[in-house]
């Protein structure tokens, strides 16, 4: 996961989960705290590339290939796909170093929104038998020089196979420096994901991520199933060991695979406007098909053949 080494560039944990008051403790079936965020996969190179390239996802949705520098000095290129509360992030092999680089990887990040929300989803992990969870401050440089609190973030665990969940909270700082180009609180602690992304969907067709696979190994889907739990997801176990998760607007759905078979897998995504034609873009191994209605699906090739 990025944000796994961005702890360790970090020297170990530390900053944590701010300043906000939290609420009462809740159980895990209580108020939903943390909602889909984003989710990112490592691509082979061949589909990256393509991804990179193609014409039809800057017409289909607010797609940016950025360069991010966090905590530390670390620097990732992605393949962003926004949407009005969620976005998809997409990586070529070789794009992340070491592990997070390998064929397969993936993460998921789930955000709250309302501030000190953080400080309960914490409290609710040692409930699902999480003693220690780990805390962290991802921190982003504009270009400067000069690291801005970017959000604070949980996880469950640092070791991971191939996949990991975080939960995070954007910060006010972030919020406050202009160059993140974000919107106005609609209401006090709002420190939502509608108000972190841009308005630039609506001239798109993609508006938001409605489903997302991702297939992981058994020990990293029991890693990340109390942090789902904690968020006030309703998780149900399926019969070939997987899991679904859904509230919030998204359904997770998470695989339990060899490591040879991890890996992004379908991604569904809500449309501005309903389509009347059902449209399929091959994008190197993987398939794009939009409409009819106002609907997509994105299927991704395992371990990227065709």
């Amino acid at each position: 996961m990025i944000i796994v080494l961005a702890v360790a560039l970090a020297g170990g944990v530390g900053g944590g989960v701010g300043t906000a008051q939290a609420e009462e403790s809740r159980s895990s079936n209580g108020r939903q705290l943390l909602f889909y965020n984003h989710s990112y996969g490592v691509l082979d190179r061949e589909t990256a590339d393509a991804i990179e390239h193609s014409e039809y996802l800057r017409d289909f949705a607010n797609f940016q290939v950025r360069t991010t520098t966090g905590t530390g000095g670390q620097t990732w290129t992605g393949r962003y796909l926004m949407g009005r509360e969620t976005y998809v992030e997409l990586f070529g092999v070789g794009d992340l170093a070491g592990q997070d680089g390998t064929l397969g990887s993936a993460g998921l990040g789930l955000s709250t929104e309302r501030a000190g929300d953080l400080v309960t989803v914490t409290e609710r992990l040692k409930d699902e038998g999480v003693a220690d969870p780990v805390e962290f401050l991802q921190t982003r440089d504009f270009g400067d020089g000069v690291p801005v609190p970017w959000f604070d973030a949980i996880l469950t665990t640092t070791e991971y196979d191939a996949f990991g969940a975080w939960a995070m909270e954007y910060r006010p700082e972030y919020f406050a420096d202009p160059r993140g180009k974000t919107e106005p609180a609609s209401f006090p602690g709002d420190v939502g994901r509608e108000r972190y992304l841009s308005d630039d969907y609506r001239t798109h067709l993609m508006r938001d991520v409605t489903s997302v696979r991702l297939a992981v190994t058994e020990a990293d889907l029991a890693d990340n199933v109390p942090l789902l739990r904690a968020g006030g997801f309703a998780v149900r176990t399926l019969s070939d060991g997987g899991v679904v998760a859904k509230r919030g607007g998204t359904t997770i759905r998470l695989d339990s695979v060899p490591r040879a078979q991890a890996g992004l897998q379908r991604i569904e995504l809500s449309l501005n406007r309903p389509v009347k034609n059902r449209h399929v873009e091959r994008i190197g191994h993987s398939t794009l098909t939009v409409g009819p209605g106002s609907h997509a699906v994105w299927t991704f090739a395992a371990n990227g053949t065709k």
